[in-house]
């Protein structure tokens, strides 16, 4: 019988098994083929033995999630991603909102630094807070999202003279790496943020907090009795973000979006990727001298500094670091890059001098300030650090639907300030900011007892917190090599509250909270400053001063020990395609090259960066 249908001389059960026994063998064969897909790996020695790579990455933050995943959009481009701390998967606090302050300090996705004694804090160290995590700093953040102001990117590129740098220029990436979505309980959203400057089919998601909280109607309030002082902005990220509003996050869904999550894990099926955790980068390595350069295209590797081994590996085009403004100049300098006074003193073989690495760190000073509330109800955070069981039913509340205050911050509004032009905060050097849409100080406000200093929820009382932040602060310091030892920590020296400017301007901004929190609207909210604050004369310069640098820290946001400067400029570390001067083979794409700090939370600023870097790289616009 002949199967007509098929137009085929075989019989249908002769044709079935036919195919059959095809399908079979395909299988078979594909099973003897070598994974197509990227692989992770937490062992050097599982690398494939006969792979090579383009680049090597170093360093799963923002800068190196960004890249790997922008570089294998070419299937022909091989990319290695190196990452000292261990994966993200699965890890509770990483993925719920709420639970963000358990990742840091002294946790295993923390660098655990900590700084020097401080002069301008009263010789008190601080702890300093770094990712150590697929996602760096990303995965630890509170997460929130600032893209800064137009001045702070018109700055970069006037200081780099190169005008892609310029807010014109970088804005379509803001929008490129975006993802706006709807808030966690789907409110409508109108008068709440300007959806039309977003992006909405990038990457990372952005949304605003899908909790409200007992205080967001009196901020609200406070912004109409006061506008003159505190006036609404809708959306702060339109580049002139000057006014309180309501605050965007990188979450969506009641989930946290790392750069991990946003760009690495949609990608590990790509053949030509692969990722490599917990190992450390200990050394960058020359590998020729290239038009009278030095070209460092290779890595050295281990996992321990005990007996561990130690690897070396060899990119075919670049060596990319991506390690933060701590631990890239400490790499730099470990690898013979550097002043050269310096590396010899340590016996380390100087190779390319370069003065300024490890130069010029700044950060955000912070200093929470404790007010009571009438309603303990209206306290959210602390009932949650007294009550386990409490915080085990919302958390089990996440887990059932990512909603609940869990899937939030706690912190739905903030505010950018500046001082008027006149105040005598500026001094002869005059105002420290980028330009008049760039503000000075930062406030934000949280449901609960938040301390700065790090002293413990008290067991009793119904508190609000609110937040002081010299977002342009003079003050600047440094980051030093302790030993040549890649695993001891660096010497941090940030140099907080070290010039009249930024002492002045936390006292104003503690005098701005007071004003805020006097306004009617918070009658029967506020009972007035509490804790060791309500000892503070607000009026009295000494005491305010003297609370000022006994509670400061640091928000975490740490920029500029290799700073981005003109071509053939050899006072910065790296030239405007964020090359290193005086190198082949060799960039750096994270928070150390920001020459200025943004008046701003820095992740938004540096995922931008590394998209237009991408960008650079693979049309070839490189001085590499």
């Amino acid at each position: 019988m002949i199967c007509q249908a098929h137009g085929c001389g075989l019989g249908c059960s002769t044709a079935f098994r036919c195919v059959l026994l095809f399908i079979l063998a395909f299988c078979v064969l594909v099973s003897l083929l070598p994974p197509v897909h990227a692989a992770l790996f937490a062992q050097p020695e599982a690398l494939p033995a006969t792979k090579s790579y383009d680049y090597i990455v170093v360093g799963a933050g923002p800068g190196g999630c960004v890249l790997a995943r922008r570089l294998t959009e070419d299937p022909h481009t091989t990319v290695l991603l190196i990452e000292a701390g261990p994966s993200d998967t699965g890890v509770l606090p990483i993925e719920v909102p709420l639970l963000a302050r358990q990742l840091q300090p002294n946790t295993a996705y923390d660098w655990n630094y900590t700084t020097v004694p401080q002069s301008g804090l009263n010789g008190r160290t601080v702890p300093y807070a770094r990712g150590r995590v697929l996602g760096g700093s990303t995965s630890i953040n509170f997460m929130v999202y600032s893209r800064g102001s137009k001045d702070d990117f018109n700055k970069y590129a006037e200081l780099s003279e190169d005008s892609g740098w310029s807010w014109a220029a970088i804005e379509p990436y803001f929008r490129k790496l975006e993802r706006l979505v709807p808030p966690a309980d789907g409110h409508n959203t109108a008068g709440e943020i300007m959806s039309s400057i977003h992006g909405t089919a990038g990457p990372l998601n952005i949304s605003l907090p899908g909790t409200l909280l007992p205080s967001d109607s009196h901020i609200q309030q406070t912004t109409r009795e006061m506008s003159h002082e505190f006036p609404f902005n809708e959306d702060m990220n339109s580049g002139n973000p000057v006014g309180i509003g309501w605050l965007q996050g990188t979450y969506g869904g009641g989930i946290r979006q790392s750069a991990s999550r946003a760009y690495l894990e949609p990608v590990l099926g790509r053949a030509n990727l692969d990722v490599l955790v917990n190992t450390t980068v200990t050394e960058i390595i020359q590998t020729s001298i290239e038009r009278g350069k030095h070209a460092f295209r290779g890595v050295q590797i281990a996992q321990s500094n005990s007996s561990a081994p130690r690897y070396n590996l060899n990119a075919t085009k670049e060596v990319i670091l991506a390690t933060g403004a701590l631990n890239t100049p400490q790499l730099l300098l470990l690898s013979g890059i550097g002043p050269f006074d310096t590396l010899r003193r340590l016996g380390i073989t100087p190779i390319v001098d370069l003065p300024d690495v490890g130069q010029h760190l700044v950060d955000h000073p912070q200093l929470t300030n404790q007010y009571g509330v009438v309603h303990p109800s209206d306290d959210v955070t602390d009932p949650l650090a007294r009550n386990t069981t409490l915080r085990d039913a919302l958390i089990a509340e996440w887990e059932a639907g990512r909603s609940g205050v869990m899937a939030s911050t706690a912190q739905n509004h903030i505010g950018w300030l500046r001082f008027s032009e006149s105040d005598d905060v500026f001094g002869e050097e005059g105002d420290p900011s980028a330009g008049p849409l760039s503000p000075h100080y930062e406030l934000l406000f949280a449901p609960g007892f938040i301390s700065s200093s790090g002293a413990p929820v008290p067991s009793t009382g119904s508190f609000m917190s609110f937040y002081t932040i010299i977002v342009t602060p003079t003050s600047r310091g440094t980051v030093t090599l302790n030993s040549t030892d890649p695993f001891d920590p660096p010497v941090i020296n940030p140099n907080f509250l070290s010039t009249p400017f930024d002492i002045a301007a936390m006292r104003r901004a503690i005098r701005s909270v007071q004003r805020f929190a006097s306004a009617p609207a918070w009658r029967g909210f506020l009972t007035g400053p509490a804790a060791d604050f309500a000892n503070v004369n607000i009026s009295d310069d000494a005491q305010v001063d003297a609370w000022a640098r006994a509670h400061t820290s640091t928000i975490w946001h740490p920029v500029g020990t290799a700073r981005m400067g003109p071509y053939g400029e050899m006072g910065s570390v790296v030239n405007p395609d964020l090359t290193v001067k005086g190198t082949r083979g060799l960039r750096i794409v994270d928070a150390s090259v920001l020459p200025l700090i943004p008046a701003a939370h820095p992740q938004a600023a540096l995922y931008a960066f590394a998209e237009r870097m991408a960008d650079l790289i693979k049309s070839g616009e490189s001085g590499c």
